[in-house]
């Protein structure tokens, strides 16, 4: 991949003439936040994220893109690469890495990932709201979704569907690691 997620959003800000603080208007989002999102690889959750593409007008995936495939579109195992680590505030270690399973399919309407969790503080937990829709099923260890003023833990195997406009947040729980598939539908 030739650029990070924060250098593709410079790069789609910028071919739209937008100052940081055009951006700031769009997304609500405070501009010390947008330069850091812009410089640096690694954010606090995907809500940033999904106001930063909507404020430009582009799917999540857009940032993530760099070459067109023909259908079916298919990601090995081995070929996985981390698109995005997201940090807990303060946190040294990521605590989400993100592999994105549908990146080069320009016409996808979902987002699909394959995401490992880092155990994390649990005061470090901001809660997310976006538009759409979010379906995981938990591969590995066990994860807690925090989902309104609910927190249900789910282990391996099993699934979950949420409208993502409830403020949530999913994270690795019990100490250890966990990794999970995710797919992410945000409406056109």
């Amino acid at each position: 991949m030739d650029k990070n997620v924060g250098e593709r959003i410079r790069a789609f800000r910028e071919k739209q003439n937008l100052t940081l603080a055009d951006l700031s208007g769009r997304t609500g989002l405070d501009e010390t936040f947008l330069a850091a999102v812009e410089s640096k690889d690694s954010y606090p959750s995907l809500g940033p994220l999904v106001k930063i593409a909507r404020a430009l007008g582009v799917r999540l995936g857009t940032f993530l893109d760099d070459h067109v495939s023909r259908d079916p579109l298919i990601v090995r195992l081995a070929e996985r690469t981390p698109e995005m680590a997201m940090h807990a505030d303060g946190g040294k270690a990521p605590s989400h890495t993100y592999y994105s399973l549908g990146r080069g399919k320009t016409d996808r309407h979902m987002e699909p990932f394959f995401i490992e969790m880092n155990p994390e503080d649990a005061a470090d937990v901001t809660l997310s709201t976006h538009e759409g829709e979010e379906f995981i099923v938990v591969v590995s260890g066990q994860v807690e979704l925090v989902y309104g003023r609910e927190a249900t833990v789910l282990s391996a195997g099993d699934s979950l569907y949420y409208n993502s406009v409830v403020p949530h947040s999913i994270r690795a729980a019990g100490g250890a690691k966990a990794s999970i598939y995710a797919v992410l539908y945000f409406p056109e």
